[in-house]
């Protein structure tokens, strides 16, 4: 019953965090989704947990050798992270499956976290689903840089889909790769709806020694979304690419 009880409350603090999950992060600050989702739902927390976790207990494992039980590792996640939420949902994760199952799953995640959370039976899977794009419009078409862009789509699903990824690419004239990708939860048959931001301005908190940062000079920006069945290129099963959508906007001086 503690433990119930606890994992209530670590359901309850890190599902502010966890919908909406990034899975790709390079110069995605500028890229935001609109519509979240955010509920009592263990999928995003497992994948959110799944992010963080997953190279911490692989050390543990491999480094120190700690296994023993789900308590005694998860544990010493907790303390490792500093995070007792971590080391909550670890816990349950690791009693549903048990300890010996735990591990093998985590050394065949392959840091792919939806997989890792469909292994535990924590994110539906729908091997049968399907969803192709209604509309796709990105709205100006034109502006100067500080322009907010809107990518404006919905799609349709007869089957429903799986757990799954959005996926957003941008083609820049600088060649600076640009793109994120949202955690996309299990869906029933219907049409939805969906907005993602772009905002053409320079990151103050891009660090240029970690990497290139985009400057959104003039030209053409070319905008690929994919909607996709696990997470998005992934070779591991329950994945794959539903369908693709292509747009351009244009920056101006």
């Amino acid at each position: 019953m503690l433990k119930k009880v606890l994992f209530v409350i670590a359901l309850t603090l890190s599902i502010t965090f966890a919908s909406g999950t990034k899975h790709i992060t390079y110069n995605q600050n500028a890229i935001q989704r609109q519509n979240k989702n955010v509920g009592l739902d263990l999928c995003p927390t497992c994948i959110r947990f799944a992010e963080e976790s997953i190279n911490v207990l692989l050390n543990l494992i491999l480094d120190t050798g700690i296994i023993g039980s789900c308590g005694t590792l998860c544990q010493a996640l907790a303390t490792r992270t500093g995070s007792q939420i971590l080391g909550t949902v670890c816990d349950l994760i690791c009693d549903i499956i048990g300890i010996d199952e735990f591990i093998h799953i985590l050394e065949k995640a392959d840091l792919d976290p939806i997989w890792y959370c469909e292994m535990a039976t924590m994110c539906p899977v729908n091997d049968h689903g399907d969803a192709k794009f209604s509309t796709f419009n990105i709205m100006p078409a034109t502006g100067r840089q500080g322009t907010t862009f809107t990518i404006d789509f919905s799609y349709k699903t007869v089957n429903g889909t799986g757990t799954g990824e959005l996926e957003i690419d941008i083609d820049t004239p600088d060649k600076i790769p640009l793109g994120t990708a949202f955690l996309w939860e299990a869906k029933k048959p219907g049409t939805y709806s969906e907005k993602i931001t772009v905002k053409a301005q320079p990151d103050p908190q891009c660090d240029p020694t970690q990497g290139p940062c985009e400057q959104w000079l003039p030209g053409t920006y070319n905008v690929t979304v994919y909607l996709c069945n696990g997470e998005c290129g992934s070779k591991h099963p329950h994945s794959s690419i539903y369908d693709v959508a292509k747009g351009s906007f244009m920056l101006t001086r």
